[in-house]
């Protein structure tokens, strides 16, 4: 009897011919010939491999394509030189009109039906637990001496009939401190699925219960580990089921077929296009990836839009990284709500400045391109205003189409909850995250103030509360835009805005965001915004990310996120427009110094458009 303990160092086709023989007391091919690529089986009729190898190539994350043999091949010569697939597997299921019939050790028995059968190789995640183990990553399943946990989820693969299923992903617990070299790690390993397609909470993937894998063993987690998710092999299996195949085989979860080629032909990633890891909320756990230049870009954007040019301390109010994680969790976002209007000029009607509206147009703009849905809520009083503007932003090809309006009052105790979830069930929330660009922010006294510390609470309706409900409800984010530390969201640096702005210890909004983007005019965060969340959608670490790995990139989209993004032009007629309606500047004449012979407001513009 072969023991376990010395499987590790054990060459290929030593070990092949030891499974073989049927001679192991072993469940799985975990930890097994470190080092080497191993691979998920599927056998299929002749009729169904074309169609299933086109499955294979549109979801390439959970199902990497090693081999496709031809029918009644049972050898694979370019992954191993002596193999036979009929007994080079721990063990293998048998699947007659997609239930499971009974488990082998041994196809011979169905030698004549393979004749008419194609068998497919498919990439593994056990292919990379040496490069874990030289990254000093601690593979919790190995050390257990357990079966990696697997899980089906709710992310739908792309489907090509008669081949359709959810993802299936395999867990593995890391170490906070050790997030980004697992990510690295495995991000060049394509043949072995890859980098994750989830770092968090389970049940933003569908998972209900950890402790429950649908394949495989449960594993231990160690005290400050952090679920990480893999797209997984096994999501073939669920799509031959649902295929009812009238016969197919395939691997036992687990017990792979062991292949001859390393996993030592990864190229150098440049530092550019190095994968970085960031946590963008706390309940649900959520951490996201993208690449390290794509992040240069967007600190850069954070940089440009942190000049003061009216000299009122802003520098001291400024978050590093928060437009960064901002837009990332926006990324991730389903439906957006975003909320603007700061009516400084209390003596005119309207008395909405000009700064904000277009701003949040922009957001607006870009997420629609993004297939995000969007609405906009605002004052009741200004409803008729900020419809006229959102028709003008349309008629000016800003806006896609029209974005819907809302207002918001306080009726009772549950008003806000009923407005941001489905019958108020936190649960059922109906936005993933709030925007607030130069919008009024409650002070501490409960009031609303404008720069020279005229109290506006007469005109403003309490938004705030969304923001303050928002808190409570587990995968509602929120983000404050502003400039001078009394707008919606600037409560997380309101010391600073105390200390370092005029009148600050009056006007400082009192209400937090969970990310504060602080620019030298809030119209530039919000053009920031929507620059920065090109920048995402443009990078191929971070897309693979969103879409899990499944289907198709959607980088030819480029053309049109590149139409949406705010331009000197767009800006100028939004401007002309608000003028128009009645709408003045907030701002002081520092703001309309030229450079270059142009406003520096659209200098300003100028700048983020080169650096797209």
């Amino acid at each position: 009897m072969i023991l376990t303990g010395g499987l590790k160092s054990l060459l290929p086709h030593v070990l092949r011919k030891v499974i073989r023989c049927n001679r192991l007391r072993i469940s799985n091919t975990s930890g097994m010939a470190q080092g080497y690529k191993q691979a998920s089986v599927v056998i299929l009729h002749k009729s169904l491999a074309d169609d299933f190898e086109k499955f294979c190539h549109a979801n390439d994350g959970p199902l990497p394509l090693l081999y496709r043999s031809k029918p009644g091949d049972w050898k694979c010569p370019s992954l191993s030189s002596d193999s036979d697939i009929r007994t080079y597997c721990l063990q293998y299921r048998v699947y007659e009109h997609g239930a499971c019939t009974g488990t082998l050790k041994s196809l011979k028995e169905y030698s004549e039906q393979l004749k008419d059968m194609v068998t497919f190789y498919l990439g593994c995640s056990f292919s990379f637990e040496k490069a874990f183990q030289n990254a000093g990553i601690p593979a919790r399943n190995v050390a257990q001496k357990c079966n990696v946990s697997m899980y089906k989820t709710a992310v739908p693969c792309y489907s090509i009939s008669p081949f359709c299923c959810n993802l299936v992903v395999t867990m593995r617990p890391i170490p906070e401190s050790k997030l980004e070299a697992a990510v690295l790690a495995t991000s060049e390993l394509k043949d072995a699925h890859g980098a994750p397609i989830h770092v968090g909470d389970p049940g933003l993937l569908g998972i209900q219960d950890i402790s429950k894998p649908d394949y495989g063993d449960p594993v231990h987690l160690h005290p400050g580990d952090i679920l990480v998710f893999w797209a997984c092999g096994v999501t073939g299996i669920e799509a031959v089921i649902n295929a009812r195949a009238p016969l197919a085989f395939m691997h036992s979860p687990g017990c792979m077929f062991i292949t001859d080629l390393k996993n030592d032909n990864v190229t150098a990633r440049p530092s550019r296009k190095v994968p970085q890891v960031h946590c963008i909320s706390q309940d649900p756990l959520h951490y996201s990836v993208v690449s390290a230049e794509a992040a240069q870009k967007i600190k850069t954007l954070e940089t440009l839009i942190g000049i003061d040019p009216g000299d009122r301390g802003i520098s001291h109010l400024l978050c590093q990284d928060e437009l960064l994680r901002a837009c990332l969790s926006i990324s991730h976002a389903r439906s957006v709500l975003i909320t603007t209007g700061f009516p400084t000029h209390f003596a005119y009607e309207p008395p909405e400045e000009n700064d904000g509206p277009p701003g949040a147009l922009a957001i607006a703009a870009v997420l629609q391109a993004l297939e995000k849905e969007v609405a906009m809520v605002t004052d009741q009083r200004a409803m008729n205003l900020n419809q006229k503007i959102i028709e003008e932003a349309v008629q000016l090809g800003i806006l896609k189409s029209p974005v819907p309006l809302l207002s918001y009052q306080r009726e009772n105790a549950d008003s806000a909850l009923m407005f941001l979830c489905e019958n108020g069930n936190p649960e059922r929330p109906l936005f993933d995250h709030l925007i607030a660009i130069e919008r009024a922010g409650m002070a501490a006294d409960g009031n609303y103030y404008n720069a020279r510390k005229v109290n506006i609470k007469h005109l403003v309706d309490p938004i705030d509360e969304l923001f303050l409900a928002a808190q409570n409800i587990p995968g509602i984010s929120t983000t404050g835009i502003g400039d001078g530390g009394n707008e919606l969201g600037m409560g997380k640096v309101k010391d600073a805005v105390k200390k370092h702005i005029k009148n600050g210890d009056v006007i400082a909004c009192d209400v937090e965001a969970d990310f504060t983007i602080v620019a030298g005019v809030s119209n530039w965060g919000g053009y920031a915004m929507a620059c920065a969340l090109y920048i995402l959608s443009t990078c191929e670490i971070h897309e693979r990310y969103l879409r899990k790995a499944v289907g198709f990139p959607q980088l030819p989209k480029k053309m049109l996120w590149l139409s949406a993004l705010p331009s000197v032009i767009k800006e100028e007629k939004l401007l002309k427009t608000l003028v128009q309606l009645g709408v003045r500047s907030g701002k002081t004449a520092s703001l309309e110094m030229e450079v270059d012979g142009l406003p520096f407001y659209n200098t300003h513009s100028l700048m983020i458009e080169k650096l797209l």
